[in-house]
């Protein structure tokens, strides 16, 4: 309270000391330490501050419905239709039996017509090299038999985001996905995959379902 009394009475210099002795007072009271006078500025010694910054590592990644920052939540689905064309025409058969079509004597054509098969893919993560793997969770079965499930294909529109190899069972091969910055540990990539059934060999008629999984992962 002394300086304060100072301030009023003795002029803009005393003023400045005073603000000065007032601005000190906590560090002088925090560092413990007296002078001989009141009047006299004193200075402490240097205080240290550590500061800690966590930043934790994440990896999202979706293929088909949802988007950034968060996923839809629904699984999605590609189809496939496999139907035959007679060669005469070409003609499309009508379902049922004892249909009369013009037929040339040829084998038929199986053509296949895809069905939602360009889905939307998304990589973001901070944690360094990504790499892709698929996993065939439930095999292309029907009542008539089982399908390989490699003849299933993917194309990736960006090489930066390739699509990993469907395996015929198990996990399959890991493809890496390019970083977006200079030190490699930084990921924000999109790419649309497009899904093909090759149509390798004849198959009985039937539904046939099956489940891949795609997994994302950082070593």
């Amino acid at each position: 309270m002394k300086p304060r009394k100072a301030c009023h009475r003795d002029g803009g210099a005393v003023v400045a000391a005073c603000l000065l002795a007032v601005a000190t007072a906590p560090v002088q009271a925090a560092s413990a330490t007296a002078g001989p006078s009141s009047n006299v500025p004193l200075v402490t010694g240097p205080v240290s501050l550590n500061f800690t910054l966590a930043i934790d590592k994440f990896i999202f990644f979706r293929i088909g419905d949802g988007a950034w920052p968060v996923p839809g939540g629904t699984t999605s689905g590609v189809s496939f239709l496999v139907a035959p064309t007679i060669p005469g025409g070409p003609t499309t058969p009508t379902a049922g039996n004892n249909k009369p079509v013009n037929w040339s004597g040829a084998a038929p054509v199986l053509g296949v017509t895809p069905s939602n098969n360009a889905l939307a893919v998304e990589v973001r993560s901070n944690a360094g090299k990504i790499g892709l793997h698929a996993t065939v969770t439930t095999p292309l079965t029907s009542t008539a038999g089982t399908i390989p499930m490699s003849e299933i294909t993917i194309s990736s529109s960006d090489t930066n985001l390739p699509a990993p190899v469907i395996p015929n069972t198990g996990s399959g091969a890991t493809v890496n996905v390019a970083s977006t910055d200079s030190t490699g540990l930084v990921t924000m990539r999109t790419a649309t995959w497009t899904f093909q059934y090759a149509n390798l060999a004849s198959r009985t008629a039937g539904t046939y379902s099956g489940v891949v999984t795609f997994t994302a992962s950082s070593p």
